[in-house]
Parts: C-alpha cells; structure tokens; sequence
C-alpha cells in the first residue's frame, strides 16, 4: 500500500496552518485511516487523519451499522463533539477537509508506556470515563445516529454479532472448530442470565493505552471513531483486557452483563485479526498473536 507524501498533503498544510509542507510521516498504527505527521517549513507540526480507500487495510466486509468499520470523517467529529461535551479530552481541531482532518500535534507518550510509572495520569483518565459513561441517552447507537425505540435490546445484537464471529473462527481454526457446540451453548445462556435495562452510557468503544495519549500530565482520547451509547459493560470489558492490573473496576457493573461481553469480545478478537490478514495489513506478526491468544482465551472458557 502506496503511503501519501508531500505532495498529496501540500495543499492541507497550507489551508491548516499557511506554511510550506517540508515532510511527511505515516505513524504506526492506522488499519482504518491513515494517520500522518505533517513537518512544516517552520520545523513546527501537525498531524492529518486522512480516510480513503487506499489507507483502509481492512478486507471488504458486510457492514454492522453498529460495530462495523466504524472509520470516517463524520463519525470522528461527532465523537470529538460527544467526548469532549462529557468532559474527555481530546486533540484541537486544526482542520476539516471532506476526507482529512488535521488536528494539534501533542508531541505526546502513549499511556501503554507510561502505565508503570504514571499512574496521576492513570487515574485522571478513570475519573474522566467516569463521566463520560455518566452521559446517557435512552437508546443505544452512534451519536449521531441513535437506534430506534423498538431495536432489538443491545445484548440480542452482541449475541447475532458474536454468533457470526463464532462461525467465523470455526472456518479459520480447527480447535475452535471441535468447540464450537460447547460455545455457543456459552453465549447463549450468558445472554439468557441478562436483565432489560433502559439507559446507555457514552463509551470510547475501544479504549486500550494505546489510544491514550498523555500531554503535561492530561489523558487524551485518540482513534475515537467507534464512540456509541451502549452497556457501559462492553467498555469495562474491553478496559480489564487490555489495562490488565492497572484496569480499575467501578461499582454498579452488571457481572451478567460482564460475563457474556467477555466472550464476545474475545471472539471477536480471534476473528477481526484473522481478517485483517486477509489483505496486506503489514504488522502480521501482531495480529497472529493477538488472535492465538484470544483463541486460548475462548477454548478456556
């Protein structure tokens, strides 16, 4: 896949800032979007988010309105507006194209390096979910996009979502394969322990230290593309997976609701990095081990 240069973002820097665009770096990272930083003639800097097809890794792939290739300029301002309405912080806008956003570059450290050691950051950042997941609506779904009234509970749609992931490991891996009865008797009666709830809460959506930047000492919220309402639940699982003991539970959690998330992230988390591989996302090493994990993970459950 042919990365974008000086030439292709000349035109962006200028609208951004009125200055010359001296370099180009595509950052590690992006399967959805492209993500580059933008070097002026000044030696100051910003960073583009740049949707095209040509900066999309991802195989084709029938679309969940919900959970699918959640990716594109409108999805990522409307969850800059709802985060940080909720009080999150997230990056300044510097600028907005059809398919480009420039924002601030914070010349910051991922939170996955500072976990050991910054731990004023770390809990700024749960009193900041906190809040954020304390902002509700009545029905589930992307902010600017909220289900109607009568779509199904936010757990049936987990469950259909995480029933295609099973049959979608069960053609790719053999040893989930031989389980598959004993797993799908697993979700749906983890579902089945589920009460009806009627709120939801703002959630990132997929919120690892990776996706947390830490600028003088604040947690910044990057790739927040996936924002949504739904089970504050779906979060805290995903939080716990990939926080480890730095992850910091909350009171009030539904643990029926927990139980079956789990499963359906992990699930999840075989199949996404197996479709991944499928096109010619270039760390492939990763993605092996993030699947040959989680397929330990489901065969223990």
């Amino acid at each position: 896949m042919a990365h974008l240069g000086v030439a292709d973002l000349a035109n962006i820097a200028q609208a951004a800032y009125g200055r010359e665009l001296r370099d180009v770096v595509r950052l590690h990272g992006g399967s959805k979007k492209g993500v580059y930083r933008l070097t002026l003639d000044d030696g100051t800097t910003g960073v583009a988010y740049v949707w095209r097809t040509s900066e999309d890794y991802w195989p084709a792939h029938e679309q969940d309105p919900l959970f699918g290739n959640a990716s594109g300029r409108d999805l990522f301002l409307t969850a800059h507006t709802a985060l940080s309405e909720a009080g999150a912080c997230v990056p300044r806008l510097v600028l907005v194209d059809s398919d480009v956003v420039v924002i601030e570059d914070l010349g910051a450290e991922f939170l996955e390096k500072l976990l050991d050691h910054d731990t004023e950051a770390l809990e700024r950042l749960w009193d900041d979910l906190g809040a954020v997941h304390q902002r509700t609506s009545p029905r589930y779904g992307r902010p600017s996009a909220l289900q109607p009234a009568d779509a199904p509970p936010a757990p049936d749609v987990v469950l259909h979502r995480a029933l295609g992931h099973l049959d979608a490991c069960c053609e790719r891996v053999p040893r989930v394969a031989a389980e598959r009865d004993r797993l799908e008797t697993q979700l749906r009666q983890r579902h089945a322990a589920i009460e009806p709830r009627t709120a939801y809460g703002l959630i990132h959506g997929e919120l690892g230290p990776d996706h947390v930047l830490v600028a003088d000492g604040r947690p910044v919220l990057i790739d927040i593309e996936g924002a949504m309402f739904f089970d504050v639940e779906w979060e805290h699982v995903f939080l716990e997976l990939r926080f480890g003991p730095h992850y910091r539970p909350v009171p009030g959690l539904d643990p029926a609701r927990m139980s079956f998330y789990r499963l359906a992230q992990h699930l999840s988390l075989v199949e996404g990095p197996l479709r991944l591989l499928d096109g010619d996302f270039p760390h492939r090493d990763a993605m092996r081990e993030i699947a040959e994990h989680n397929i330990g993970w489901v065969l223990d459950c």
